[in-house]
């Protein structure tokens, strides 16, 4: 299975790399774009999340550092000054790459139409800029699968999920490109919890721990009953497992006027004979979450020793 992921590391966005690594998607590419933290910063943590994970030679190259119209929106106050929280990994010994995620984009994608999912899980901004560069990346893309929205309230604001306020002119663009949007929300991700019976089974795992533990102490507390949701490794396990979600067609807008609802995504469920632009997670089977989740934790491990 061939992914490309756009992603703006951040601590969840760490968590989905290794999973992807683990699970052993081939991962064609990774592309940075300013979120969580600034460009500069979610490019070198890609960079040194590619050489501590061992994608090898799988290209990093940096994207859009700001929003299409609006101003910056960050979240150091959740993923910390460099984006990693506690979390400090060796620095990288090799660069990004040559060129702007957009035209790694559609250039990927045009080499190989039908193959690779897009796997969006910061702001859309390098993917709308790729849909305006180049309009037939819609069909050239197997699927586009985003963490980002949520159908009943937001997270940055009561609204609004942190990504589509970062940029939601560039999530507009996005959900009316023309291509069905696999949208895995607050509404799932907020259950993939990091408890402490899942950190037990965390922190045996060697070298990996020391990234796994860390992630997920430094971005919330954990407890027996809940603590911080890994919100973008739901977009990777979608793809390694769709039958984990539960996901219903729907019809979605994104608010980019809003006094008060700007970047929310106002999902209608009652599509009746519009096409809907999105299939959006109402429920994720936990469990089996993290039994995928874990065990590819865990041959990752194995490898990293």
């Amino acid at each position: 299975m061939k992914v490309l992921i756009d992603c703006d590391p951040g601590i969840d966005d760490a968590l989905a790399l290794a999973l992807a690594a683990g699970a052993g998607l081939d991962v064609v590419g990774i592309t940075t774009v300013g979120g969580n933290v600034d460009l500069a910063l979610t490019t070198a943590n890609a960079l040194a999340l590619r050489e501590f994970l061992r994608f090898g030679d799988v290209p990093v190259t940096p994207g859009s550092a700001g929003a299409l119209l609006r101003h910056t929106v960050r979240a150091t106050d959740v993923h910390g000054a460099t984006g990693l929280g506690d979390v400090v990994l060796p620095a990288p010994r090799l660069g990004p790459s040559d060129g702007h995620a957009v035209d790694f984009i559609v250039e990927t994608l045009r080499a190989a139409p039908g193959e690779i999912t897009l796997v969006a899980v910061g702001p859309l901004t390098n993917i709308a800029l790729a849909v305006r560069r180049e309009p037939r990346i819609v069909e050239w893309a197997r699927d586009l699968v985003i963490m980002g929205g949520s159908y009943t309230r937001g997270n940055h604001n009561p609204a609004a999920e942190f990504n589509m306020l970062a940029d939601p002119e560039a999530a507009a663009v996005v959900f009316g490109a023309g291509w069905t949007v696999t949208m895995l929300g607050l509404d799932v991700t907020l259950t993939a919890l990091v408890t402490t019976q899942v950190l037990e089974r965390m922190k045996p795992l060697g070298r990996l721990s020391e990234l796994l533990v860390l992630a997920a102490t430094s971005y919330g507390v954990v407890t027996a009953e809940g603590g911080p949701a890994i919100h973008d490794a739901c977009a990777v396990a979608y793809v390694l497992d769709p039958s984990l979600f539960t996901c219903v067609p729907a019809v979605v807008e994104v608010e980019t006027a809003g006094q008060f609802t700007r970047g929310m995504t106002v999902t209608d469920f009652a599509v009746g004979d519009r096409r809907p632009n999105a299939l959006v997670g109402t429920s994720l089977d936990v469990k089996r979450f993290w039994d995928l989740v874990i065990g590819a934790y865990e041959r990752l491990a194995a490898r990293l020793g």
